[in-house]
Protein backbone atom coordinates (compact mmCIF):
# COMPACT_ATOMS: atom_id res chain seq x y z
CA UNK A 1 0.00 0.00 0.00
CA UNK A 2 1.03 3.61 -0.64
CA UNK A 3 2.11 5.89 1.75
CA UNK A 4 -0.90 8.44 0.70
CA UNK A 5 -3.31 5.35 1.74
CA UNK A 6 -1.42 4.22 4.98
CA UNK A 7 -1.37 8.00 5.75
CA UNK A 8 -5.20 8.37 6.21
CA UNK A 9 -5.95 4.65 7.47
CA UNK A 10 -4.86 3.36 10.67
CA UNK A 11 -4.76 -0.40 9.08
CA UNK A 12 -5.25 -1.77 5.23
CA UNK A 13 -7.92 -4.33 6.27
CA UNK A 14 -10.53 -4.87 8.21
CA UNK A 15 -12.57 -7.77 8.52
CA UNK A 16 -16.46 -7.83 9.39
CA UNK A 17 -17.33 -11.12 10.68
CA UNK A 18 -20.92 -11.44 12.14
CA UNK A 19 -21.75 -14.88 13.78
CA UNK A 20 -24.47 -16.98 15.45
CA UNK A 21 -23.16 -19.73 17.97
CA UNK A 22 -19.61 -20.09 16.60
CA UNK A 23 -17.52 -20.79 19.07
CA UNK A 24 -15.91 -23.97 18.04
CA UNK A 25 -14.50 -22.49 14.96
CA UNK A 26 -13.58 -18.89 16.21
CA UNK A 27 -9.96 -20.12 17.24
CA UNK A 28 -9.36 -22.15 14.21
CA UNK A 29 -10.33 -19.36 12.04
CA UNK A 30 -8.81 -16.36 13.92
CA UNK A 31 -5.50 -18.07 13.48
CA UNK A 32 -5.64 -18.80 9.76
CA UNK A 33 -6.96 -14.80 9.30
CA UNK A 34 -3.27 -14.40 11.18
CA UNK A 35 -1.37 -16.57 9.18
CA UNK A 36 -2.62 -15.90 5.82
CA UNK A 37 -2.63 -11.87 6.70
CA UNK A 38 0.77 -11.74 8.40
CA UNK A 39 2.53 -13.45 5.31
CA UNK A 40 1.54 -10.83 3.15
CA UNK A 41 2.46 -8.08 5.04
CA UNK A 42 -0.93 -6.95 5.77
CA UNK A 43 -2.42 -4.51 8.64
CA UNK A 44 -5.45 -5.93 9.93
CA UNK A 45 -8.11 -5.88 12.34
CA UNK A 46 -11.11 -8.40 12.95
CA UNK A 47 -14.16 -6.92 14.29
CA UNK A 48 -16.45 -10.21 15.26
CA UNK A 49 -19.67 -9.37 15.61
CA UNK A 50 -21.80 -11.57 18.29
CA UNK A 51 -25.77 -11.41 16.90
CA UNK A 52 -27.32 -12.73 19.97
CA UNK A 53 -25.09 -16.29 20.75
CA UNK A 54 -26.44 -18.81 23.36
CA UNK A 55 -23.44 -21.10 23.03
CA UNK A 56 -19.80 -19.63 24.29
CA UNK A 57 -19.65 -17.70 21.28
CA UNK A 58 -18.54 -14.26 23.44
CA UNK A 59 -16.66 -16.10 26.11
CA UNK A 60 -14.42 -16.98 23.05
CA UNK A 61 -14.16 -14.24 21.42
CA UNK A 62 -13.40 -12.48 24.77
CA UNK A 63 -10.49 -14.88 25.61
CA UNK A 64 -8.62 -14.39 22.10
CA UNK A 65 -8.72 -10.76 21.91
CA UNK A 66 -7.15 -11.01 25.17
CA UNK A 67 -4.10 -12.27 23.86
CA UNK A 68 -4.93 -10.65 19.62
CA UNK A 69 -4.60 -6.79 19.61
CA UNK A 70 -6.27 -7.38 16.37
CA UNK A 71 -9.18 -9.17 17.31
CA UNK A 72 -12.46 -6.54 18.25
CA UNK A 73 -15.59 -7.79 19.42
CA UNK A 74 -19.15 -6.49 19.75
CA UNK A 75 -22.04 -8.28 21.15
CA UNK A 76 -25.75 -7.49 20.93
CA UNK A 77 -28.27 -8.27 23.55
CA UNK A 78 -30.48 -10.87 20.95
CA UNK A 79 -30.28 -11.69 17.58
CA UNK A 80 -31.02 -9.26 15.34
CA UNK A 81 -29.92 -10.74 11.83
CA UNK A 82 -26.91 -11.09 9.52
CA UNK A 83 -28.08 -6.90 8.01
CA UNK A 84 -27.69 -5.38 11.38
CA UNK A 85 -24.50 -7.21 12.60
CA UNK A 86 -23.07 -5.74 8.76
CA UNK A 87 -24.31 -2.13 9.90
CA UNK A 88 -23.25 -2.16 12.91
CA UNK A 89 -19.42 -4.11 11.78
CA UNK A 90 -19.01 -1.65 8.96
CA UNK A 91 -19.03 1.78 11.29
CA UNK A 92 -16.34 0.56 13.41
CA UNK A 93 -14.18 -0.10 10.55
CA UNK A 94 -10.96 1.37 10.32
CA UNK A 95 -9.36 0.06 7.17
CA UNK A 96 -8.29 1.28 3.67
CA UNK A 97 -10.33 -1.85 2.46
CA UNK A 98 -13.55 -3.63 4.07
CA UNK A 99 -14.03 -7.79 3.73
CA UNK A 100 -16.86 -9.23 5.22
CA UNK A 101 -16.64 -13.26 5.41
CA UNK A 102 -18.99 -15.92 7.53
CA UNK A 103 -17.41 -16.89 10.69
CA UNK A 104 -18.08 -20.93 9.80
CA UNK A 105 -15.19 -21.62 8.31
CA UNK A 106 -16.67 -21.92 4.85
CA UNK A 107 -15.28 -18.85 3.62
CA UNK A 108 -11.29 -18.96 3.23
CA UNK A 109 -9.02 -16.15 4.67
CA UNK A 110 -6.33 -17.44 1.84
CA UNK A 111 -8.85 -15.36 -0.77
CA UNK A 112 -8.36 -12.01 1.73
CA UNK A 113 -5.10 -10.76 0.05
CA UNK A 114 -6.56 -11.36 -3.41
CA UNK A 115 -9.51 -9.43 -2.86
CA UNK A 116 -7.54 -6.14 -1.08
CA UNK A 117 -5.14 -6.40 -3.99
CA UNK A 118 -8.73 -6.09 -6.63
CA UNK A 119 -10.00 -3.13 -4.81
CA UNK A 120 -6.69 -0.94 -4.21
CA UNK A 121 -4.91 -2.21 -7.36
CA UNK A 122 -7.86 -2.27 -9.74
CA UNK A 123 -9.68 0.10 -8.63
CA UNK A 124 -13.11 -1.79 -8.07
CA UNK A 125 -15.31 -0.64 -5.39
CA UNK A 126 -16.89 -3.83 -4.67
CA UNK A 127 -15.66 -7.30 -5.04
CA UNK A 128 -18.08 -10.26 -4.63
CA UNK A 129 -16.67 -14.04 -4.05
CA UNK A 130 -18.63 -16.13 -6.06
CA UNK A 131 -18.67 -20.26 -4.99
CA UNK A 132 -18.31 -22.18 -8.06
CA UNK A 133 -17.95 -25.22 -6.76
CA UNK A 134 -20.07 -25.55 -3.92
CA UNK A 135 -20.72 -27.98 -1.06
CA UNK A 136 -24.07 -27.56 -0.33
CA UNK A 137 -27.23 -30.22 -0.93
CA UNK A 138 -29.70 -29.51 -3.77
CA UNK A 139 -32.66 -28.45 -1.73
CA UNK A 140 -30.30 -25.36 -1.20
CA UNK A 141 -28.07 -24.77 -4.41
CA UNK A 142 -31.22 -24.74 -6.89
CA UNK A 143 -33.30 -21.95 -5.04
CA UNK A 144 -30.11 -20.21 -5.15
CA UNK A 145 -29.61 -20.06 -8.33
CA UNK A 146 -33.11 -19.20 -9.45
CA UNK A 147 -32.63 -16.00 -6.45
CA UNK A 148 -29.31 -15.27 -8.30
CA UNK A 149 -31.06 -15.29 -11.88
CA UNK A 150 -33.60 -13.11 -10.32
CA UNK A 151 -31.74 -10.47 -8.58
CA UNK A 152 -28.93 -9.94 -11.70
CA UNK A 153 -32.54 -9.54 -14.33
CA UNK A 154 -33.66 -6.40 -12.01
CA UNK A 155 -30.92 -5.17 -10.91
CA UNK A 156 -28.60 -5.30 -13.82
CA UNK A 157 -25.58 -6.31 -12.00
CA UNK A 158 -23.49 -9.69 -13.36
CA UNK A 159 -22.71 -11.14 -10.64
CA UNK A 160 -23.37 -15.32 -9.77
CA UNK A 161 -23.52 -15.31 -6.71
CA UNK A 162 -25.35 -12.45 -4.83
CA UNK A 163 -25.72 -13.95 -1.32
CA UNK A 164 -22.17 -14.81 -0.85
CA UNK A 165 -20.41 -13.87 2.90
CA UNK A 166 -17.10 -12.86 1.20
CA UNK A 167 -16.86 -9.70 -0.37
CA UNK A 168 -14.76 -6.79 -0.68
CA UNK A 169 -15.12 -3.26 -0.41
CA UNK A 170 -13.54 0.01 -0.62
CA UNK A 171 -14.30 2.03 2.41
CA UNK A 172 -16.31 4.49 0.87
CA UNK A 173 -18.89 1.89 -0.16
CA UNK A 174 -19.38 0.73 3.71
CA UNK A 175 -18.91 4.32 5.23
CA UNK A 176 -22.27 5.29 2.75
CA UNK A 177 -24.58 2.65 2.72
CA UNK A 178 -26.78 1.22 5.38
CA UNK A 179 -27.69 -2.43 5.63
CA UNK A 180 -31.32 -3.37 7.68
CA UNK A 181 -33.49 -5.84 7.61
CA UNK A 182 -32.46 -8.90 5.89
CA UNK A 183 -30.70 -6.42 3.29
CA UNK A 184 -27.03 -7.95 3.51
CA UNK A 185 -28.00 -10.15 0.29
CA UNK A 186 -28.22 -6.65 -2.22
CA UNK A 187 -25.16 -4.64 -0.70
CA UNK A 188 -23.66 -5.03 -4.36
CA UNK A 189 -27.34 -3.28 -5.43
CA UNK A 190 -27.67 -0.57 -2.51
CA UNK A 191 -24.18 -0.17 -3.79
CA UNK A 192 -24.78 0.46 -7.28
CA UNK A 193 -27.68 2.70 -6.69
CA UNK A 194 -25.61 4.53 -4.38
CA UNK A 195 -23.34 5.33 -7.31
CA UNK A 196 -20.81 2.90 -6.73
CA UNK A 197 -20.78 0.96 -10.32
CA UNK A 198 -17.30 -0.99 -10.31
CA UNK A 199 -18.52 -3.93 -9.31
CA UNK A 200 -16.13 -7.00 -9.24
CA UNK A 201 -16.59 -10.82 -8.88
CA UNK A 202 -13.88 -13.48 -7.98
CA UNK A 203 -14.02 -16.84 -8.14
CA UNK A 204 -13.88 -18.14 -4.29
CA UNK A 205 -12.77 -21.76 -2.50
CA UNK A 206 -15.82 -22.68 -0.88
CA UNK A 207 -15.11 -24.93 2.38
CA UNK A 208 -16.72 -28.13 3.62
CA UNK A 209 -18.96 -27.12 6.83
CA UNK A 210 -16.42 -28.55 9.67
CA UNK A 211 -18.55 -27.29 12.86
CA UNK A 212 -22.20 -26.47 13.88
CA UNK A 213 -24.81 -26.51 11.51
CA UNK A 214 -25.90 -23.85 9.04
CA UNK A 215 -28.34 -21.05 10.38
CA UNK A 216 -30.73 -20.33 7.03
CA UNK A 217 -33.68 -22.19 5.96
CA UNK A 218 -35.71 -21.83 2.51
CA UNK A 219 -38.01 -19.74 3.49
CA UNK A 220 -34.97 -16.90 3.04
CA UNK A 221 -35.34 -17.14 -0.55
CA UNK A 222 -38.73 -16.01 -0.04
CA UNK A 223 -37.93 -13.19 2.59
CA UNK A 224 -35.19 -11.99 0.02
CA UNK A 225 -37.10 -12.03 -2.94
CA UNK A 226 -39.64 -9.13 -1.34
CA UNK A 227 -36.36 -7.56 -0.08
CA UNK A 228 -35.21 -7.23 -3.54
CA UNK A 229 -38.56 -5.88 -4.35
CA UNK A 230 -38.25 -3.46 -1.46
CA UNK A 231 -35.00 -2.21 -2.46
CA UNK A 232 -35.33 -1.37 -5.98
CA UNK A 233 -38.38 0.31 -5.19
CA UNK A 234 -36.90 2.66 -2.48
CA UNK A 235 -33.81 2.93 -4.92
CA UNK A 236 -35.70 4.12 -7.80
CA UNK A 237 -38.50 6.24 -6.37
CA UNK A 238 -37.44 7.03 -2.68
CA UNK A 239 -36.33 10.68 -3.67
CA UNK A 240 -39.05 11.14 -6.52
CA UNK A 241 -42.48 8.62 -5.57
CA UNK A 242 -44.53 10.86 -7.44
CA UNK A 243 -42.76 9.73 -10.38
CA UNK A 244 -44.22 6.18 -9.34
CA UNK A 245 -47.54 7.01 -7.78
CA UNK A 246 -48.26 9.80 -9.93
CA UNK A 247 -47.91 7.94 -13.24
CA UNK A 248 -49.61 4.62 -12.28
CA UNK A 249 -52.26 6.99 -10.92
CA UNK A 250 -52.46 9.41 -13.91
CA UNK A 251 -52.78 6.32 -16.14
CA UNK A 252 -55.69 4.53 -14.03
CA UNK A 253 -57.22 8.19 -13.94
CA UNK A 254 -57.12 8.57 -18.05
CA UNK A 255 -58.64 4.58 -18.46
CA UNK A 256 -61.40 4.96 -16.47
CA UNK A 257 -62.32 8.58 -18.09
CA UNK A 258 -62.08 7.12 -21.86
CA UNK A 259 -64.22 4.01 -20.58
CA UNK A 260 -66.48 6.20 -19.18
CA UNK A 261 -66.54 8.69 -22.23
CA UNK A 262 -66.98 5.82 -24.66
CA UNK A 263 -69.69 4.48 -22.50
CA UNK A 264 -71.80 7.98 -22.91
CA UNK A 265 -71.09 8.39 -26.32
CA UNK A 266 -72.30 4.69 -27.39
CA UNK A 267 -75.08 5.57 -25.26
CA UNK A 268 -76.27 8.60 -26.81
CA UNK A 269 -75.26 7.12 -30.41
CA UNK A 270 -77.63 4.37 -29.52
CA UNK A 271 -80.09 6.75 -28.48
CA UNK A 272 -80.26 8.30 -31.45
CA UNK A 273 -80.16 5.20 -34.16
CA UNK A 274 -83.56 4.23 -31.33
CA UNK A 275 -81.66 1.17 -30.69
CA UNK A 276 -82.88 0.06 -26.95
CA UNK A 277 -80.29 -0.57 -24.54
CA UNK A 278 -79.07 -0.18 -20.86
CA UNK A 279 -78.33 2.29 -18.60
CA UNK A 280 -74.89 3.51 -18.68
CA UNK A 281 -75.24 2.23 -15.23
CA UNK A 282 -76.61 -0.97 -15.50
CA UNK A 283 -73.47 -1.43 -17.17
CA UNK A 284 -70.08 -3.49 -15.82
CA UNK A 285 -67.70 -1.68 -17.48
CA UNK A 286 -68.99 2.10 -16.08
CA UNK A 287 -68.34 0.71 -12.65
CA UNK A 288 -64.62 -0.35 -13.60
CA UNK A 289 -64.58 2.56 -14.75
CA UNK A 290 -65.48 4.12 -11.34
CA UNK A 291 -63.03 2.00 -9.88
CA UNK A 292 -60.16 2.81 -12.30
CA UNK A 293 -61.12 6.81 -11.57
CA UNK A 294 -60.96 6.36 -7.64
CA UNK A 295 -57.68 4.26 -7.37
CA UNK A 296 -55.77 6.94 -10.04
CA UNK A 297 -57.03 9.53 -7.32
CA UNK A 298 -56.10 7.87 -4.42
CA UNK A 299 -52.36 6.97 -6.29
CA UNK A 300 -51.95 10.56 -7.04
CA UNK A 301 -52.91 11.78 -3.78
CA UNK A 302 -50.12 9.22 -2.47
CA UNK A 303 -47.36 10.54 -4.88
CA UNK A 304 -48.22 14.11 -3.04
CA UNK A 305 -48.12 13.08 0.18
CA UNK A 306 -44.98 11.23 -0.01
CA UNK A 307 -43.61 13.96 -2.39
CA UNK A 308 -44.34 16.41 1.06
CA UNK A 309 -42.93 14.14 3.21
CA UNK A 310 -39.40 14.15 1.63
CA UNK A 311 -38.98 17.19 0.40
CA UNK A 312 -39.83 17.87 4.51
CA UNK A 313 -37.62 15.16 5.68
CA UNK A 314 -33.94 15.43 7.11
CA UNK A 315 -32.24 14.03 4.57
CA UNK A 316 -33.91 15.26 1.10
CA UNK A 317 -30.19 16.82 0.50
CA UNK A 318 -27.98 14.45 1.75
CA UNK A 319 -25.68 13.02 -1.53
CA UNK A 320 -22.67 11.92 -1.72
CA UNK A 321 -20.00 14.01 -2.94
CA UNK A 322 -17.23 11.93 -4.45
CA UNK A 323 -14.40 14.49 -4.53
CA UNK A 324 -13.15 17.92 -3.62
CA UNK A 325 -11.29 20.30 -5.58
CA UNK A 326 -9.70 23.57 -3.70
CA UNK A 327 -12.92 24.26 -1.82
CA UNK A 328 -12.92 25.64 1.40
Amino acid sequence: MSKRLSQHFPVELSIVIPLLNEAESLPELTRWIHRVLAQHGLTYEVILIDDGSTDDSWDVIAALAATDTHLRGIRFNRNYGKSAALNVGFKETTGRVVCTMDADLQDSPEELPELYRMITEDGLDLVSGWKKKRFDPLSKTIPTKLFNGATRWISGISLHDFNCGLKAYDSRVVKSIEVYGEMHRYIPVIAKWAGFRRIGEKVVQHQERKYGTTKFGLERFVYGFLDLMSITFVSRFRRRPMHFFGALGSVSFLLGMLITLWLVVDKVWQSWQNVATRAVTDQPLFFLALVAVIVGVQLFLAGFLAEMVQLNGDNRNDYLVKERLNLK
